[in-house]
């Protein structure tokens, strides 16, 4: 029997939970049982917590349809574990180091005990100070296990269920499961409470619990609000029977309609029924109410009378009255907005454009990467809406004659963006752009990441200092209704390092589609229009941007390459976008192809690939064509940017740390070797799952013409796909 079960919910939270997992399974203290709690063996979660008991045995999946909610889940662990005790601890929340050790050790001097109680941190994900709000309510507690009428301030209702460790045998014993609803962690915590005969505190952080960026989900508005006081009937009728003395009744009274009132002040939670709720809360109060209970001071006592006497009009008065107060503090004098940001205020309060659609990639570099694949599909699918590419002043070259764009800055840009239905970024829209009621955010994204993303760079200093602010980038998020993956790896990163409430679409990139639509004629045509010369093997050299160089450096001599790799070999360089240069341009066997618009074109154009650490590699898979890793500063890279997985252990094709390597895996054939096919199948099995030619067309249904998920084209199996030719050696009149 281990000392420890810790009980891990994952709904919702597939990204995150190995980091839940790794929390656990690396503590110093072993004798421990792990059960993740997963919706059904085919969703993303269970494929994570099935990786991990694959490699422990101590982690036990199980699972519990999302219909049963949070409380249907805990109660499938605790009838699943067989430890001592029992610990909670949600997906997307980590024990510190040693919380195991400590629990253990403080067991050892009070003695069995039937609720431990532990102080526990909060800490945001982006910026601030974590907080410990447990500490005050523990401090004053006794020294050792104590019965709880020696402490009754700690009722437990104020307190999450993983800032506790319960024994299993008094859970068994007093039958207590988690109550159906939501805030069932006031349920368990006040039943747990009034239930147990012998308690204990560490006075140590054991569980970092990690504020949402959107805050708790409980605090949104919706009829999910009546079920606190369902929970706050359940706890106080279960005082009520078990005879509770008022020492200890009446702090937890208190404690409980303090959550009350915090909902009952604000009725923006309930969007309708907020005098029922009211007029439910002061029947409760009344009922319930214990024997010498005095009401609190100052505003929250008033709160109190005017519950308990059911003055629902004067309580609304009272609320009124708080928010004229605040309402003058914020019409104080603002400083005047510039004449095209007033004309964009003024536009918000407009009408949205039902039919106007507005997209946008690289931060206006022009018309490319996944946006410019949707709007061409949504032209067909969807030719009713009228589409408008944002675009930098300088590119506006790089539209097609056909296709309409606005300027970045101009009147024009922020009067689109303004009334848009539809808003369609690779990366972010500025600052200042409002997120409207009713309008639809997409992020495409412009990669599958290695290199860490979002929230997750906030441990590596010189990427940090260029992102930002955090807290900024995280509101740019919030703006996001949907979310495009290209694979479960992609899915699970952005769930953790882009932390929202959008939807993911697990569809691929639509502009990955000409990969398996492009045909040989095709993969000739952009050939010669890059000026590869017929029957030459072209490599295409895709190196990515370095956080801590201050400008482009190809890193290999690539003209000594091409010597050493073989007379037929040419070189397409394409450098990462931010080095632009302008018109393409060749010398000998190097052609210049980075200010070619089209990734895909180059990608096509090309027999073999190499490169370092870009996410060009991902999408390039797709071709099932050779990939050379070139990585001769790969320790260096990973320490300075952090990566989510390790490329060496899991590359796409044969390794080189040395320009001599490299030369000799093309010279020598390598580079298309049996090898070579081995690993590429395994990358492409985990990187190109949902890449099959069909993204765009499931992206425009879902998101512009509101169709469901089961109505959108199914997925091709890979082992179906077939990818557009390499026609190095065809040579044509």
């Amino acid at each position: 029997m281990p000392r420890f079960s810790i009980i891990v919910p994952s709904h919702g939270v597939a990204g995150r939970l190995s980091q839940a997992l790794d929390s656990v399974l690396a503590q110093s203290f072993g004798d421990l049982e792990l059960i993740p709690v997963c919706d059904a063996p085919d969703t993303p979660a269970a494929a994570v917590a099935d990786g991990y008991a694959e490699r422990d045995s101590r982690v036990a999946p199980v699972h519990s349809p999302p219909s049963a909610g949070l409380s249907g889940a805990r109660n499938t662990g605790i009838r699943a574990a067989n430890g001592t005790y029992l610990l909670f601890l949600d997906g997307d929340d980590v024990l510190v180091p040693g919380a195991l050790a400590l629990l253990d050790a403080r067991l050892a001097e009070t003695g069995d005990v039937d609720v431990l109680y532990f102080e526990h941190e909060r800490a945001p994900w982006w910026e601030g100070e974590p907080a410990n709000p447990a500490a005050p309510l523990l401090a004053g507690t006794p020294q050792g296990a104590f019965a709880p009428d020696e402490a009754p301030a700690l009722t437990g209702v104020t307190l999450p269920a993983w800032s506790a460790a319960y024994h299993r045998t008094f859970l068994a014993d007093r039958r207590l499961r988690f109550p159906d609803g939501h805030f069932t962690d006031l349920g368990w915590a006040g039943l747990t409470g009034i239930a147990a005969d012998r308690v204990a505190v560490l006075r140590s952080v054991v569980v970092r619990h990690r504020l949402r960026r959107q805050g708790s989900r409980l605090n949104l508005p919706g009829p999910h609000q009546r079920d606190l006081l369902d929970q706050v009937e359940l706890v106080l009728a279960r005082s009520l029977a078990a005879g509770l003395p008022g020492e200890r009744a009446r702090p937890l009274f208190e404690q409980v309609f303090e959550t009350v009132l915090r909902t009952a002040a604000r009725p923006q939670r309930l969007p309708s029924g907020h005098r029922s709720f009211f007029r439910r809360a002061g029947w409760l109060h009344r009922t319930y109410r214990p024997a010498g209970f005095r009401m609190p001071g100052g505003s929250l006592g008033v709160q109190h009378r005017l519950l308990a006497a059911g003055a629902y009009t004067a309580f609304r008065a009272l609320r009124g009255a708080n928010r004229a107060a605040v309402g003058a503090a914020e019409r104080l004098p603002r400083p005047r907005l510039p004449l095209t940001r007033l004309r964009y205020a003024l536009d918000l309060r407009r009408p949205l454009d039902q039919n106007l659609a507005v997209y946008c990639a690289y931060w206006g570099r022009g018309y490319a990467c996944n946006p410019a694949a949707v709007h061409a599909t949504a032209r067909q699918l969807a030719p009713w809406l009228r589409s408008v590419f944002l675009v930098e002043a300088g590119q506006e070259h790089t539209v097609p004659k056909d296709v309409e764009y606005a300027v970045i800055g101009s009147r024009r840009y922020w009067q689109v963006l303004a009334r848009a239905k539809y808003l369609v970024n690779n990366a972010n829209f500025a600052e200042g752009v409002v997120k409207r009621p009713g309008s639809v955010h997409l992020q495409t994204q412009h990669g599958t990441p290695l290199k860490k993303m979002g929230v997750d760079q906030a441990a590596y200093p010189v990427v940090a200092a260029r992102t930002g602010s955090f807290t900024k980038l995280l509101g740019r998020v919030d703006r996001w209704d949907f979310n495009l993956s290209a694979n479960r790896h992609s899915t699970q990163t952005w769930e953790r390092a882009f932390p929202g409430s959008y939807e993911a679409l697990e569809y691929g990139y639509p502009r990955n589609d000409v990969y398996y639509t492009a045909s040989a004629h095709d993969v000739i045509r952009v050939r010669r229009r890059l000026g590869v010369p017929d029957g030459r093997t072209a490599v295409l050299y895709a190196p990515t941007h370095r956080d801590h160089h201050t400008g482009f450096d190809p890193g290999l001599d690539l003209e000594a390459f091409c010597e050493a790799a073989g007379e037929d070999v040419v070189v397409l360089l394409r450098a990462h976008y931010f080095y632009d240069r302008g018109a393409c341009q060749g010398t000998g066997r190097i052609i210049d192809v980075t200010a070619h618009r089209s990734a895909e074109d180059v990608c096509l154009a090309a027999d073999a690939l190499i490169t370092d650490y870009s996410s060009i590699m991902f999408d390039y898979a797709n071709l099932d064509r050779p990939i050379v890793v070139y990585a001769d500063d790969w320790e260096v890279y990973r320490q300075t940017r952090g990566v989510y997985f390790d490329l060496m252990a899991e590359p796409p094709g044969p390794v080189a740390h040395t320009p001599e390597e490299l030369a000799r895996i093309f010279r020598e054939g390598a580079y298309r070797g049996p090898e070579s096919k081995r690993l590429r199948a395994e990358f492409r099995a985990r990187f190109c799952q949902f890449d099959d030619g069909l993204a765009a067309e499931r992206v425009v249904r879902r998101v512009f013409l509101g169709q469901s998920p089961d109505a959108l084209p199914p997925l091709i199996p890979l082992a179906e796909r077939l990818p557009a030719p390499a026609v190095a050696s065809l040579v044509t009149p």
